[in-house]
């Protein structure tokens, strides 16, 4: 664990400069708009250790798989969001001396992530090995408004001399990913050219076609004086640059402004990306930066109003919470049903930028309650306009009958992990996106979704489901073979029980959300049925004997639900007891030692206690969770979350506290000394659950919010805003009770403490604490 991040309420802040920390800095102050990102790469050439990093969403590339031995079923590739063309670099020569923090010796260092207004800032000052001293201050953001662009402002002062500049703002297109499989670059070049104080480079990709035109436009000031300097423009494979030199004087400011713009194929046609490409350079570069630095602070200001959470008493848990939410509204604005959400969002390579399980699961809860409806539905369109391809992948595994098996990993709906473990056992992931059909609609009442879209992916999921399970003659229940949990610590395990559970719980509710679809639209049903063969009568048969047959372990001694069949042969050793060199596991202990082991990486039956927690009482959940948590090591992202909100549904307190904060800090304090790879930026949707749905308790009850809410000690109060079918509420909860403002122009009822109370529309109502 790192703790080199300055506690401020609205910034991050670095303060020196310590190389072995840099590409954990590069993740954490990553920027993005939902159309673009990138890490928190200097702008100047730097060559110590680095990641560079600029996404453009939506465009990947088929990174053919790498694999020891070859199984049938295997994805043919691993789809990776690629590093896209660098569009911050300016490069700085002092008398002749690249300007590089890596061989300067840099006497002061900060750089601050403004989430109150959405920028990153940096400043230092180096000297350079003739003994040069320059400040330099940055500016820089990817905006919010004009979604393709970003802007700089890049600052430099000669201290101790004056002298000879040369400048150079570039694109430079010849990139790769530091985890390509075969150390290939991804792009080809269409073309290039320069134009008056800027220039540009058209990319496309390999295989897959997708193309980027990256462009720049710049201009120069003097003590805030424009300058028209003289460029000599410079062309390369996918590189265009434009060097200028210029006499500096000891104390004057010379002022970089570089406007930069990504425009892709994915929405605009391949022949017009050069002109609008350009129109977009020359609307924000009329715009100045100013402007568009006062438009992104008004934009991030209206996020802020929507999804804000205050705590007061605790400057390290507030700033955690605003950091994650901050990464998740600059990853994901749900424009675009064609997007998702990678687990590290614009911060970095690993894991492909790829669509996982982690968006049903702990972002659509965060969107639910924090965004426009259409912007969760957007999320569900994603799974619906793939069900094609999820109905081939298990094809692929030898299902059939319409039979769909979500991909793990996924850029189009095709499945492209490359572990056997995971692409063949790893199946939970088809019940997180049937519950997260449930949790919309339950959270919205939009039912007409059923009608739509729903249904016609939960059948083809439960289709999976009765096909996957056997029957037992030893058992006489129905069993399932071959899995891995949500622990990933565990392979090849026969019955999980959060495995078998979500499967018989969703081909109950396929049964249940037919009714109500033939109910509302006979029609559509009908059509529906034709569609997609679907024998009712045959199939919800077997669904229900299967619903009343399965098999759950369970250990009468314990009275606790076992993880899977066996898991109590293995050596019952708790997380307290490891020395603490051993720790993290997968990084210090083998993977045959991990596996029998019987630690746990994250919530597996604590995760299917969250889902459903109204089918336990208190003590049950009680035993669970005291059995489970000691002996889980939390070495995944989503693991602390569903612990916090099931310590503070227990009033655990202290546990629960311990675990919020270690979610919301995650990044910022590099608890697993894995940040430099990237944020953990699904697990942050995790970090909101933890006070909305743990310490406010809130849930959806009869179509009505309720709150449970409790203040941790170290908190003075706690508040936060939440939407819900039409209305917007801001929940506040302090030692005197709970207040919570109608912040709309309708009635809403809620239950708080477990008493219904009325919210009229525009007021203020306060229920005291009991």
């Amino acid at each position: 664990m790192k703790n080199y991040i300055g506690v401020n309420e609205w910034s991050i802040i670095e303060e020196g400069f310590n190389p072995h920390y840099n590409k954990v800095s590069e993740s954490i102050f990553s920027l993005g708009n939902g159309r673009m990102g990138q890490r928190a790469n200097f702008e100047e050439t730097y060559t110590g250790d680095t990641l560079q990093g600029n996404y453009v969403a939506g465009v990947y590339y088929p990174d053919k798989t790498r694999v020891g031995w070859w199984k049938n079923g295997y994805p043919e590739y691993f789809a990776k969001v690629l590093n896209a063309a660098n569009w911050i670099g300016i490069n700085i020569t002092i008398d002749g001396e690249l300007l590089d923090l890596n061989t300067c010796e840099v006497s002061q260092f900060s750089r601050e992530l403004n989430m109150k207004e959405g920028y990153l800032k940096r400043t230092f000052t180096a000297v350079t090995k003739q003994g040069k001293e320059v400040k330099v201050e940055s500016v820089r953001f990817c905006s919010m408004v004009d979604d393709e662009a970003g802007a700089i402002r890049y600052t430099l002062i000669p201290v101790n001399f004056s002298g000879t500049l040369s400048i150079e703002p570039y694109i430079d297109g010849d990139v790769k990913n530091k985890d390509s499989n075969y150390d290939e670059k991804f792009w080809d070049e269409v073309k290039k050219g320069s134009f008056e104080n800027g220039g540009f480079v058209q990319l496309r990709t390999k295989k897959t076609g997708f193309e980027v035109a990256t462009g720049m436009q710049y201009a120069v000031t003097v003590e805030g004086n424009t300058i028209t300097p003289e460029p000599q423009n410079i062309e390369k494979e996918k590189y265009i640059g434009a060097a200028f030199q210029m006499e500096a004087q000891q104390g004057q400011a010379i002022t970089i402004y570089k406007y930069a713009a990504n425009l892709s194929s994915q929405n605009h046609p391949a022949a017009e990306l050069e002109p609008k490409l350009r129109e977009t350079l020359q609307r924000i570069s009329r715009k100045g930066f100013n402007t568009m630095l006062a438009e992104q602070a008004a934009a991030w200001a209206e996020k802020w109003k929507h999804n804000d959470i205050i705590i007061e008493g605790d400057a390290a848990a507030q700033q955690g919470i605003r950091f994650n939410i901050f990464q998740l509204n600059q990853t994901y604005t749900g424009e675009d049903d064609r997007l998702n959400i990678g687990p590290k969002g614009f911060t970095g390579e690993k894991y492909g930028g790829s669509t996982y399980w982690d968006t049903e699961a702990y972002c659509v809860p965060f969107y639910l309650a924090t965004a426009p409806q259409k912007v969760t539905r957007n999320l569900l369109l994603y799974r619906y306009k793939q069900l094609g391809k999820a109905i081939e992948n298990a094809q692929l595994l030898g299902f059939k009958d319409g039979a769909a098996l979500y991909p793990m990993v996924t850029m189009d709906g095709t499945e492209c992990h490359n572990e056997w473990e995971i692409t063949f056992e790893e199946i939970h992931r088809n019940g997180a996106i049937a519950y997260a059909i449930f949790n919309y609609v339950r959270y919205t009442g939009d039912e007409r979704y059923l009608t739509d879209y729903g249904l016609e992916v939960l059948i083809a999921i439960a289709r999976f489901w009765a096909q996957r399970v056997n029957w037992s003659a030893a058992k006489q229940q129905y069993v399932m073979l071959g899995v891995t949990g949500p622990n990933e610590y565990e392979n090849n395990i026969n019955n999980n029980w959060y495995t078998n559970t979500l499967a018989a719980w969703c081909l109950q509710y396929t049964t249940e959300v037919i009714e109500k679809v033939k109910a509302a639209d006979n029609g559509k049903y009908q059509e529906l049925s034709s569609r997609i063969r679907f024998d009712e009568a045959a199939e919800t048969s077997k669904w229900s004997d299967i619903v009343e047959k399965m098999h759950y372990p369970y250990d009468e001694q314990q009275q606790v639900f076992l993880q899977q069949d066996g898991y109590l042969d293995k050596e019952q050793v708790l997380v307290k007891d490891l020395p603490a060199t051993d720790r993290p596991i997968n990084q210090k202990w083998s993977w045959d030692r991990i596996l029998r082991s019987c630690f746990i990486k994250q919530a597996d039956v604590l995760q299917g206690i969250y889902f459903f927690e109204d089918r336990f009482d208190m003590d049950t959940i009680r035993r669970n969770f005291d059995f489970y948590e000691p002996r889980t090591v939390h070495e995944s992202s989503l693991s602390p979350c569903v612990h916090a909100i099931l310590a503070a549904k227990l009033g655990d307190e202290a546990r629960a506290y311990e675990f919020y904060l270690r979610t919301s800090r995650l990044d910022l304090d590099d608890y697993n000394n894995d940040t430099e790879d990237g944020c953990h930026t699904t697990s942050m949707a995790g970090t909101w659950m933890a006070v909305v749905e743990g310490f406010g308790g809130m849930r959806v009850r009869e179509d009505k919010l309720s709150f449970q809410p409790f203040l941790p000690a170290k908190w003075q109060s706690f508040s936060f805003h939440v939407g819900f079918r039409g209305a917007l509420l801001n929940v506040k909860v302090s030692k005197a009770g709970v207040q919570i403002t109608n912040a709309s122009d309708q009635e809403l009822t809620v239950l708080v403490y477990g008493k219904a109370h009325k919210l009229e529309a525009d007021k203020e109502t306060f229920i005291e604490s009991n």
